[in-house]
């Protein structure tokens, strides 16, 4: 059996609307292209058929990606919990202790995790490392390049 996987609910609603987007508006406008394309004739040359083929291929295939995924979710609702500590769904800031520099990433599911918007996974090497810190305390991170250290500066729910 696989494990489940964790969402914040801002993931989980983020999800929901990407599949409702998929099922409702991409469906129609690739049906529409691809009638378009055959009206024109020979499809054996039809860039436009072949390239919407592809797409509605890919857009079938993400609308079951997200299906199965929201078949067998954890909806982990941070409200209530301690407010002192790091827990799933909080925003975080750290300071790298080496180089001083100070980031804030928000820990959410390994679905979640995304650099690029500061969304750093629970299952990741520093959200493992402050799960479960406060502010003020010191945490340890094990990397492939050594140990590095970060404190935690402020938690927002």
């Amino acid at each position: 059996m696989e494990d489940k996987k964790i969402l914040t609910k801002e993931g989980l609603k983020e999800l929901e609307e990407e599949l409702e987007y998929l099922r409702v508006v991409k469906r129609k406008e690739l049906s529409r292209i691809i009638k378009e394309a055959r009206e024109q004739g020979d499809l054996s040359e039809n860039a436009e058929y072949d390239a919407a083929r592809d797409e509605q291929a890919k857009t079938e295939a993400r609308i079951e990606q997200i299906q199965l995924l929201l078949k067998d979710v954890e909806v982990h609702d941070d409200e209530g919990g301690d407010e002192d500590t790091v827990n799933i769904g909080c925003k975080v800031k750290i300071r790298d202790m080496e180089y001083k520099e100070d980031e804030t990433y928000r820990i959410v599911g390994s679905t979640e995790a995304n650099s690029l918007k500061n969304k750093i996974s629970n299952e990741s090497p520093i959200g493992k490392a402050i799960i479960g810190a406060k502010v003020g305390q010191t945490v340890k991170v094990e990397t492939p390049s050594g140990v590095l250290k970060y404190k935690i500066l402020e938690i927002e729910r």
